[in-house]
């Protein structure tokens, strides 16, 4: 069985490896954050009747945490924009995690690494 990290019993993988790993993980956000704005952009567009710069900006406003801007008219995009808010605030705790748990790993690993060699 393959595991995705290093075990206790592995050794610390190098600085090299590290940065290498925390690229991996930063490019997964970014397609992560990048499909879920575009999914927002065309929702906004299509369902609020907003135009594209202001269906970018709420979408990215949502995905960063901070919260809708504009008023919604339309019954449709009133629920698209519930249900996006709801997976917005999924997507910032997913790339929050996704960012953290190389960094917290390395710690922790380092902190119990067996040393009895």
């Amino acid at each position: 069985m393959t595991h995705l990290y290093e075990s206790r019993k592995q050794p610390l993988i190098s600085r090299r490896a590290f940065v290498t790993r925390m690229g991996r993980h930063f490019a997964a956000v970014l397609v992560l954050v990048g499909v879920s704005l575009v999914i927002g952009i065309v929702g906004y567009h299509w369902l609020a009747q907003f135009s594209w710069v202001d269906s970018f900006l709420n979408a990215a406003m949502l995905l960063g945490g901070m919260g809708p801007v504009g008023d919604i008219a339309s019954v449709g995009g009133k629920v698209f924009a519930g249900i996006f808010s709801l997976y917005a605030g999924l997507v910032l705790i997913g790339a929050s995690a996704l960012l953290l748990t190389p960094i917290l790993h390395r710690v922790i690993h380092r902190l119990h690494v067996d040393d009895s060699k």
